[in-house]
């Protein structure tokens, strides 16, 4: 995995950048821009799937390095991701019950570094985000995960709930974070799980939520009703590790 990102700034550079095959995760737009560069720009955007802003040409402004953004400013990756069968391979040749982190739309790259973090640390065999309304693999997630990016592969796929319906033909079992579920020191997290954690507002989606075999819910007694994203994972994925040491 190399340290790779890059900030991409006007028309014909993000073209020539889509052209010669390199990742972008988000590109920004000025509000009102409809000319034939920017809309080949949303066009390939489409076909790639990558995340599309529409903001005002102060912020392009204020995000500028250059001061020649044309309009559009592209961010590409900060690290190569993984494909998803070589993340299964790597966890057959362990030997080991699979374990992977499964994150529906995480926006925050502190938060979605901090869950890389503790997937290394917890014996995770790798993390799956989507393409869509999610952060990427940006300079301060690799910074957030303090290292753990360059051992724990990250793979996007297009559709969530799709990849859990082909997962479930491994024998993966998958519990979601949701405080409407089962207490999780009630649920049997051993064996194949992947671990589903929601967005730092809305929790998991409806479609995600219900592909999973559970729903697991951290017991809390102060006077808010919510742990932070990366907090949340932490804790159900040190109770699954407590119980496979059992």
């Amino acid at each position: 995995m190399g340290y790779q990102e890059q900030t991409i700034e006007g028309r014909n550079a993000v073209i020539e950048a889509y052209r010669s095959g390199k990742a972008i995760d988000k590109i920004y737009i000025q509000d009102g821009c409809q000319d034939g560069p920017i809309m080949t720009i949303k066009r390939e955007a489409k076909k790639h799937d990558t995340l599309v802003k529409y903001v005002t040409r102060e912020r392009l402004d204020q995000m500028s390095e250059t001061g020649r953004h044309q309009g559009v400013i592209a961010v590409a990756g900060a690290y190569e991701y993984a494909q998803l069968d070589d993340i299964l391979a790597a966890a057959r040749e362990k030997d080991e019950p699979l374990f992977l982190f499964l994150l529906d739309n995480i926006e925050d790259p502190h938060n979605l570094g901090a869950i890389i973090r503790t997937a290394n640390l917890a014996g995770a065999h790798g993390v799956i985000i989507p393409k869509n309304r999610a952060v990427g693999l940006t300079a301060t997630v690799a910074r957030t995960s303090a290292g753990a990016l360059n051992y724990t592969p990250v793979a996007r796929v297009t559709n969530l709930a799709k990849t859990i319906e082909e997962l479930k033909k491994e024998g993966i079992w998958f519990v979601c974070a949701d405080m409407g579920g089962t207490r999780m020191y009630e649920l049997d997290l051993k064996g194949p799980i992947g671990l589903v954690i929601g967005n730092e507002g809305e929790g998991v989606g409806r479609l995600v939520r219900e592909k999973c075999d559970m729903v697991a819910s951290i017991p809390m007694k102060g006077d808010i009703d919510s742990l932070n994203a990366s907090v949340a994972a932490g804790v159900l994925a040190y109770e699954i590790v407590r119980q496979r040491l059992q």
